[in-house]
């Protein structure tokens, strides 16, 4: 296409030349009475708007063949410093993940995908249920998975703002919910597992959380009780099965089951109209126009679910933010990397935050909104889709558009949890 556009503008060029040069050695000249030298000289005069056409043409054929991403974050500064900088926040520059069109809500499937090497049978997941409630696993033989995953009272919690581990010792972070972690493709806050397998060794061996030494004191421990020989030879078909492995394999395949598919919002997605009420709609609209689905995606409302999940981690906050000092949200004055976290009963599962300094869901919102959206004032934008830096005026969300979105954000929680949660609290 650009060799065609050249070749007739160099044809059209040259075609003029040609009859201006005609019209002067034969019209204009002889009018004027000038010799062949004044001739070609006028000729020459009148044919620098070709050549200068000509040029022109030459430098707009370059330009649009330049790579775009050479060219487009040139032009967008040059718009950038023509509107100035006043009452900007020239400091740092968000970056803002591409655009979604056309988002697709999906409601969370009936069962978990469980892996190859590892797949679930009655006798398996029953095993694992007996392990997670096993206090033998913890060292001083007090504590079990359930003591910090309370799976009805506290929606697979613990209420606390960092978790209690053996001898009282405080851990560094809130715990997370094992319901529905069964659709995670990273667990723990640092996202440092990757599979639910992985995941369930971490506490038992955590001096600070159930204290074990070693896992040949667990398989040890196990291996005196004939029950647990029985019920492990039911679950992997073998004489000698217990292994600490097998002992993750076993928790893992029960936390596969451990999921809620039952909540307002999974059956308004499904088809019933009446699921949710007018703020949870409202708060579902604002969920998407505002941009927490660019983390906050898939059926397990979260880029770290293994169904339509694409990057696990953020930083967090990603701007600076009024609530940084107030709710200590930065690590050693930094800001951290977090694996994204599920929003799945979200509304059960306070307080929140990797370090549980928020007790109101509504200042969650509110925190989330300035760290990670920049609605907290006039900031200076990246612009991934159109590759161009920008000016945003983002102001505050306000009251009723948090109470919109706390409600759909509740909508978001399973039905049995909230009847649990209800009676646990009475």
């Amino acid at each position: 296409m650009d060799n065609a556009l050249l070749s007739i503008g160099l044809s059209a060029v040259l075609i003029g030349f040609a009859t201006l040069a005609f019209m002067v050695h034969r019209e204009l000249g002889p009018f004027a009475g000038l010799n062949v030298a004044g001739r070609w000289l006028l000729t020459g005069l009148f044919g620098m708007g070709f050549v200068a056409f000509g040029i022109k043409m030459a430098v707009a054929l370059a330009i649009e063949r330049l790579p775009e991403q050479t060219i487009a974050p040139l032009l967008a500064m040059q718009a950038v410093a023509a509107r100035g900088d006043e009452q900007f926040d020239t400091g740092f520059i968000n970056p803002a993940p591409a655009r979604q069109a056309h988002y697709v809500w999906e409601a969370l499937p009936e069962a978990a995908p469980e892996p190859a090497d590892n797949p679930g049978n009655a006798a398996k997941v029953a095993l694992g249920q007996r392990l997670f409630n096993e206090k033998k696993l913890s060292g001083d033989g007090t504590l079990s998975c359930t003591s910090c995953h309370d799976l009805s009272g506290h929606a697979g919690a613990d209420a606390r703002p960092t978790a209690l581990g053996i001898d009282q010792q405080t851990g560094p972070r809130n715990t997370p919910t094992v319901w529905n972690a069964a659709f995670m493709s990273r667990l723990f806050w640092d996202g440092r597992a990757a599979t639910l397998e992985e995941q369930a060794t971490g506490p038992i061996l955590n001096p600070i959380e159930m204290g074990l030494p070693t896992s040949a004191e667990a398989e040890r421990r196990l291996r005196q009780d004939a029950n647990y020989r029985n019920d492990f030879a039911r679950a992997f078909g073998d004489r000698q099965p217990i292994t600490f492995e097998r002992i993750a394999q076993a928790i893992a395949a029960y936390e596969r089951t451990l999921i809620t598919p039952d909540a307002p919002y999974d059956r308004f997605v499904r088809g019933d109209a009446t699921a949710l009420n007018p703020a949870q709609l409202r708060g579902m609209a604002l969920f998407e126009s505002l941009g927490c689905v660019l983390c906050h995606r898939g059926p397990s409302f979260s880029d770290a679910g293994l169904i339509g999940g694409e990057s696990a981690f953020r930083i967090f906050p990603a701007n600076a933010t009024p609530y940084e000092k107030q709710y200590d949200l930065l690590l050693d004055g930094k800001r951290g990397t977090w694996r994204i976290a599920s929003l799945r009963n979200v509304a059960l599962t306070g307080p929140w935050l990797h370090n549980g300094s928020v007790d109101k869901l509504e200042n969650v919102v509110r925190i989330m909104a300035s760290a990670q959206l920049g609605r907290s004032g006039k900031l200076n934008t990246w612009l991934n889709d159109d590759r161009q830096l920008g000016k945003a005026d983002r102001s505050p969300i306000g009251d009723k558009e948090v109470a919109d979105l706390v409600a759909f954000l509740e909508a978001l929680s399973s039905d049995r949890l909230v009847v649990a949660e209800g009676k646990e609290k009475k």
